[in-house]
């Protein structure tokens, strides 16, 4: 072996071990069980990455609440101790007021108008917010329609939610909403539900199905009430202050990655929905009807008279709701 065949050798190994110090995993944090879609859908997010840099850039998806709650998520993103998380907006409602309006109670008419509405110019305006707060918005995800389970009675009016006290995220605007029907708000982590509704520290909580299902929370409360209220979307979100570290170019790609992920969740979504209830009205979960959603609506107006409070909001909330 001649010495420019082994120079060439130890130059090759050298170029080897410096893309390798090059190559970066970002931290992503998600409360939900590895196989839920949110936490697929990331990883796939992942992949597109790693293909798309080469091997370069990837995703590690840190999933079942491994890295605290969502709430610790989020000062660490705006610190910069964390790179990036799936949140639902709920818990953004007081970091970067415009995410307000899309959890909103009834805002939504349908998942194919929550998604239109999101997928154009105005879920751009909302992504783009975050960043004066330190996050950088990367794409929305869904996070079905959510109703009120309990587990001594059903719901069927507006008059059954007064005095239960009900478990919602740890957002102003969720606490408004079971306040304007008249229930009992119990703000805490998703990860104490469980056993807070076993106990009877709380009579209800509200979620999608597929969270009704993989929390187990069916166990603990067997009544499902299609109310429907709330279609507020999940929400990618990037660190700021990590962000700015990146090339123009990386950032381009996180970007495009994580918008080349949506319609993956939504196929995985659609598919889990209709797996979770069968399987949670198969362990004996009962589906109540709600014969008169429009008391429902009705008894929002304090809730938008309150959260959708400037010019700015009421605008939003006056386009959503225009969006056809």
């Amino acid at each position: 072996m001649t010495s420019r065949t082994i120079r060439n050798i130890f130059v090759a190994a050298a170029a080897c071990l410096g893309l390798a110090a090059q190559a970066r995993d970002f931290r992503s944090a998600d409360v939900h069980p590895v196989d839920y879609p949110t936490v697929a859908a990331v990883n796939h997010m992942g992949q597109l990455l790693k293909e798309r840099s080469q091997g370069k850039l990837g995703v590690r998806v840190y999933a079942s609440g491994a890295l605290g709650t969502e709430k610790d998520n989020i000062e660490q993103l705006r610190l910069g101790g964390l790179d990036m998380m799936r949140i639902n907006v709920g818990p953004l409602n007081s970091v970067v007021p415009e995410t307000l309006v899309t959890v909103l109670p009834f805002v939504f008419r349908s998942t194919e108008h929550m998604r239109k509405v999101l997928d154009g110019p105005i879920g751009d305006e909302i992504l783009a917010a975050m960043e004066s707060h330190g996050l950088v918005g990367l794409a929305f995800y869904d996070s079905g329609s959510r109703s009120f389970y309990t587990s001594k009675k059903p719901i069927r009016t507006v008059g059954d939610v007064k005095g239960l006290k009900v478990r919602v995220q740890q957002s102003d605007i969720f606490v408004a909403m079971i306040e304007a029907l008249g229930g009992n708000p119990t703000p805490m982590p998703y990860g104490e539900v469980y056993t807070a509704l076993k106990t009877g520290i709380v009579d209800a909580a509200e979620n999608n199905w597929p969270s009704y299902e993989s929390s187990r929370h069916f166990e603990a409360a067997k009544f499902y009430s299609l109310t429907e209220h709330s279609l507020a979307p999940e929400v990618l979100v990037f660190s700021k202050k990590v962000w700015d570290t990146l090339s123009k170019q990386d950032q381009a790609m996180l970007r495009k990655a994580a918008k080349d992920s949506v319609p993956v969740m939504r196929k995985l979504w659609d598919a889990r929905e209709v797996k979770s209830r069968k399987m949670v009205e198969s362990a004996g979960s009962q589906v109540v009807q709600v014969a008169n959603k429009q008391e429902f609506v009705d008894a929002m107006k304090p809730v938008y008279a309150r959260f959708a409070s400037t010019p700015k909001l009421k605008d939003l909330v006056r386009r959503i709701q225009e969006t056809q």
